[in-house]
């Protein structure tokens, strides 16, 4: 298929033709956060406002004017700060990328928890660790940031409750018969090895990935797996993460702890450059019910204590455990924990002159 230019309709109005952002990158991964100039998003929740934020021209111009070309691009990422459910959490989000709103995002939750102290929205001290709690579309979720001497050294993104959905799915694509398994982890997440298509998770193999990972999205996008056992806001098969096992290494003197690398190809193929927040919470408990992590405090049982690292495309690294368990809907749960660290990288005042005829955003894939 061939490239071709989407240019975003000229309906629905930029408010104030000025929006301000700070940028910071997890891992590789842009994210863009619009600190003035969005109208307001109604709703008396954060999953409500995103349902608000999506049925909106007004509110989607902006994620267009922000995320879109000539001042994004196809694979960028950011958000809408909103507020928060109730007086229990500092701030709440909405999270966009090139096609919409998403209802997680942890290597974003990463950079807001280092953005809310830098910037000062959640007071910490120069030694120690300080939570940043935030709601999202999935629930509530915490950045506990880690601070020395007044700087920040890591961000562990704390997700909600994580579990299985499938195993050994069958997804016929152009390349055979590739075996799927199905899990959430704050969205709904397909993973499959990069090997099943005859790939590696590496540069070389970057159009090859994106088409495998579309092709497994498409197929799943009707299924009994690609839903939410509880509310359908939060179905659909957001992204494919394909894998490369590296097998089991020796931390601290603990040996068996995975070592993985994944690129996760989500919305129409856009391609995470970290090694994915949210999916890293689908690969835990995907990895838990398989016997390889289990709780961190208090257990003997197989997979205790071990530790995930999950390396990107291009090199970075978050490391994940099991921090306990659970249940929903009936269902074994786990409640995992994701370290990375997060940049800034600029700040911007995006405006628009009204004699541009593209300036309202464009994707050139």
């Amino acid at each position: 298929m061939g490239r071709v230019v989407r240019t975003a309709p000229a309906s629905g109005r930029i408010a104030g033709v000025l929006v301000t952002t700070i940028d910071y990158h997890t891992g590789g991964e842009p994210f863009r956060i619009a600190t003035s100039g969005v109208p307001e998003i109604r709703g008396a929740t954060v999953r409500d406002r995103r349902e608000y934020a999506r049925n909106s021209r007004t509110v989607d111009a902006v994620r267009r004017f922000v995320c879109h070309e000539p001042r994004g691009h196809s694979d960028m990422y950011g958000c809408f700060p909103v507020p928060p459910d109730d007086d229990g959490a500092h701030l709440g989000v909405l999270f966009w990328h090139k096609d919409g709103f998403s209802t997680a995002c942890g290597h974003g939750t990463i950079a807001l928890g280092a953005w809310a102290v830098e910037s000062g929205l959640v007071p910490a001290a120069p030694d120690g660790t300080t939570d940043v709690v935030i709601d999202v579309p999935s629930g509530r979720v915490t950045a506990r940031v880690a601070c020395r001497g007044g700087v920040i050294e890591s961000v562990t993104f704390v997700s909600v409750a994580s579990y299985v959905l499938g195993r050994d799915v069958p997804v016929r694509t152009a390349r055979g018969t590739v075996l799927v398994d199905v899990a959430y982890g704050g969205a709904i997440y397909a993973s499959v090895p990069a090997k099943a298509f005859g790939l590696t998770v590496s540069a070389e193999h970057h159009d090859a990935l994106i088409a495998a990972g579309r092709e497994v999205k498409n197929a799943l996008a009707d299924s009994e797996v690609a839903r939410h056992p509880s509310d359908d806001r939060l179905s659909g098969i957001y992204g494919t993460i394909l894998y490369d096992d590296l097998g089991d290494t020796d931390l601290g003197g603990v040996g068996g702890n995975p070592h993985q690398r994944n690129v996760t190809i989500f919305a129409d193929g856009e391609v995470d450059r970290s090694p994915c927040g949210s999916g890293t919470a689908a690969r835990v408990a995907l990895l838990a019910a398989d016997g390889r992590l289990g709780p961190v405090h208090g257990s003997h049982e197989a997979g205790s204590g071990r530790v995930l690292r999950h390396d990107s495309i291009v090199g970075s690294t978050f490391t994940a455990r099991v921090a306990g368990t659970t249940e929903v809907e009936g269902r074994p749960a786990v409640l995992p924990e994701v370290e990375g660290m997060a940049y800034r990288t600029g700040e911007h005042r995006f405006t628009l002159d009204p004699r541009d005829p593209v300036g309202r955003g464009f994707l050139l894939r």
